[in-house]
This record gives structure tokens, sequence and C-alpha cells, in this order.
């Protein structure tokens, strides 16, 4: 099972973190020891002081493939979940400045938070998703896939040029603006607009941050 995530996938959020806006979507990995299921903790790493959220959609891909034409894309996936890529932004920075790869940034234990999935049919309307994500009960970061720069279906297809899907991979899809800090003590809850039976936000995940 691999844990492919996409970068700077929503213009505003590259822009509030002084990025380039991608004219390609920029691939990055985690390993499968950054999972964190079941509503678990996530435990303040030692190593910085300035962990972040970044809320996104997540895609569970049900098919192998390579080369998948994105015509054929929607095929490869039938369930998406709410996720949380954790990131220490301050070694991010670090790494960054030095030109070197950002893992030890994003791929550390339990940095790829996620909730339980459901039936894409459920969530999906004519424009795509809507999720938000709240800190302490307060909303901190909204998004709709509608503003994706890269849709599910290129990101299938140019994800598959490079490394094979197979069957349970998980596809974390970019995070909108609104990132920002946490603190231990704070609890986090994801949600999901629901289009079917009736437009409706359901809880998808809790994570306090110990």
């Amino acid at each position: 099972m691999k844990i492919i995530c996409i970068g700077r996938n929503y213009a505003d959020h590259a822009k509030e973190l002084n990025n380039p806006i991608p004219k390609e979507p920029l691939i990055f990995m985690k390993p499968s020891s950054a999972l964190l299921v079941n509503n678990k903790p996530l435990y303040y790493p030692e190593f910085t002081k300035d962990l972040h959220y970044e809320a996104e959609i997540v895609l569970k891909i049900d098919r192998n493939g390579r080369h998948v034409e994105e015509e054929f894309a929607s095929k490869y996936y039938s369930q998406i979940a709410f996720g949380i890529d954790f990131t220490a932004r301050d070694l991010q920075s670090k790494l960054k400045e030095k030109g070197h790869p950002w893992e030890k940034a994003k791929g550390f234990d339990g940095s790829a938070g996620i909730s339980e999935f459901i039936p894409k049919a459920n969530v999906i309307g004519p424009e795509g998703v809507e999720f938000f994500l709240t800190k302490n009960g307060e909303e901190v970061q909204r998004g709709h896939t509608k503003d994706l720069l890269f849709s599910f279906d290129r990101l299938i297809a140019e994800v598959s040029r490079y490394f094979k899907l197979h069957q349970g991979d998980l596809l974390y899809t970019g995070t909108p603006a609104g990132v920002g800090p946490v603190q231990i003590g704070d609890q986090l809850e994801g949600f999901i607009l629901q289009e079917h039976p009736e437009k409706k936000p359901v809880q998808m995940m809790t994570c306090t941050i110990k």
C-alpha cells in the first residue's frame, strides 16, 4: 500500500505559503507507517515547534493500473475519505531552503490522518466535494474540489505514469488555503458535505493532539 500525496493543488494554498503555482501535479510520498486511523491521537513530534494541519480529500484506489488514461481514471476509485496531512512546517522550510526532500517533515509516524471511507456516490455532487475542518469547535479550513488545479482523474492519470497503482493505495489530493498550527490539547474534526440523500455535513474523523 502506497500513500501518494499531491502538493500545491489549490492555487490559494500555494499563494498563502508563497509557493509558485505548479504547471503539473507535485507528487510526494509518505510511508505506510504515517497512517493514523480510527480517530487515534497524534503525539506532537519532538523535532518540530510548528506542527500544521492540512485537510484534504483522499481517494482509495480499488484497481491495479499503469498508464491510466484520464478518461478512464474515474473507474479506479469508488470511495473517498477525509484526510489530514500533518506537516512539520519549520522543518519543511529548512529542508526546502537546502533543496532537500520533504520526507522528514511530511512522512513521520502518524502524519497521514484518515477517516473511514464512504462511497463517492454519496458525496461527489455535480461540482465536486465540499469539506471543512474545525479546531476546538471553530472552523479553520474549508475547501471544494471544484477549485482543484488538477482534478481527481488528472491526478490518477499522472501518478500512474510513474508508479503502478495497486488496490488499496491512498491518494491525498491536496489541501486548500487555511492551513495552520496545532498545539497539544487541540481537537480537530473533519467533515464532508454529503450530497445524498440530502446535502448536510457528515463528521468523518476526530483527532486529538497529545
